[in-house]
């Protein structure tokens, strides 16, 4: 039996190659199949959504798990599926339930997509998520990658799921110079692997590739080659181009921002504010802030607040928060009113945070200081 943490499954597992005569890049492919599934049915995370792969649990898991860590997911699912156990619960849930579902999870157009989605399968499926490609690809916030999961995972299909994790793995196993931020290289191997993946077990085989990436030749750091149960038919190994490959081009860098951030309390209340329905954080409710950073003197006015209802305005440590394209550089007051917040408030309990408003994570540092 493969053992993870013995070297026996590598010796009894691994591809020999006929150095007179190596393979060829679609038969390289092709021979990753039986050490990739063996491994993985033995050395695979023990995950929430694994143990039960409805299509339900692997959409709403695929999901949470772009742009964010499996560590970090784990809580989530589990709240998100106790309190929206099916597609027609995520379908009718109000919006501010779903935001404070999903609050610190960040990418909040991922959870409004996901309600759209689900009132999409509730009206045009009979509530059943569809099982084809195709179709899983029509849904809102689903691309090829999820669409590729949801297929093999959830219903056996013979469908790839080529994430970042998967575009390094195969990147390195044939040695390829191809730029993967590209989508030209994406599709390339998608169609590879749609070829040379098994049939009978693509959900294990997909799987079992995005884990590789995560757990062993991971994106940062050095891979753990000697764990890897495709080393013996890896070329970038072979060769000593672990360091070179894969090639990606650096994204560009970020805008950054300057913005003072305000605490604005009044007795058991703290003032917030609601974001625009469109643009960076979209309808999600917020700490005051404006654009620059500001003096304390210059705060009331900005924040349109009478200078004689304020109390005292307090400065609070500077925090930064980095969005894809642009970094927040903030500037933190407390302001402390001795009347009730003005109109252009939203009123909400301090004890309310906790359970009504989700404020996202780029306010994090502020939201801790609120009594």
């Amino acid at each position: 039996m493969v053992m993870c943490d013995e070297r026996q499954w590598y010796d009894r597992l691994k591809v020999v190659e006929d150095p007179d005569k190596p393979m060829e890049r679609m038969e390289r492919l092709r021979a990753i199949n039986r050490p990739l599934i063996a491994w993985y049915e033995n050395c695979a995370r023990t995950l929430p959504w694994r143990e039960d792969p409805q299509p339900y649990f692997v959409w709403i898991s695929e999901i949470m798990l772009q742009q964010t860590r499996v560590e970090a997911v784990k809580p989530y699912f589990q709240r998100f599926i106790q309190n929206l156990p099916n597609i027609k619960s995520l379908a009718e849930v109000t919006d501010d339930k779903l935001m404070k579902l999903w609050e610190g999870l960040g990418y909040y157009n991922r959870a409004r997509n996901l309600k759209k989605a689900a009132v999409m399968i509730e009206k045009e499926y009979q509530g059943e998520m569809p099982s084809e490609y195709e179709e899983l690809l029509q849904l809102p916030g689903i691309g090829s990658y999820t669409a590729g999961a949801i297929a093999s995972i959830a219903f056996g299909k013979r469908e790839p799921a080529v994430d970042g994790n998967v575009l390094r793995v195969i990147s390195r196993i044939t040695a390829s110079r191809d730029d993967i931020s590209k989508a030209s290289t994406k599709r390339v191997i998608e169609n590879e692997l749609r070829q040379t993946m098994p049939g009978d077990d693509a959900s294990r085989f997909n799987q079992g590739l995005i884990e590789i990436g995560a757990i062993v030749c991971v994106p940062n750091g050095q891979p753990r080659c000697q764990e890897c149960p495709l080393e013996s038919i890896c070329l970038a190994k072979r060769w000593n181009l672990i360091d070179e490959i894969p090639v990606k081009t650096p994204p560009k860098g970020r805008r950054i921002e300057k913005r003072t951030v305000c605490i604005v309390e009044y007795g058991s209340c703290v003032g917030l504010h609601r974001r625009e329905d469109t643009g960076l954080l979209a309808s999600l409710y917020e700490l005051p802030n404006v654009e620059g950073a500001l003096s304390a003197e210059d705060v009331p006015k900005a924040f349109g607040l009478e200078e004689d209802t304020v109390e005292r305005v307090e400065p609070l440590p500077g925090a930064k928060h980095i969005f894809s394209h642009v970094e927040w550089h903030m500037t933190g007051y407390r302001v402390l009113l001795k009347k009730a917040l003005p109109k252009m408030y939203i009123a909400a309990e301090k004890e309310d945070l906790k359970r009504v408003y989700a404020l996202p994570n780029a306010f994090g540092r502020y939201t801790k200081l609120i009594n």
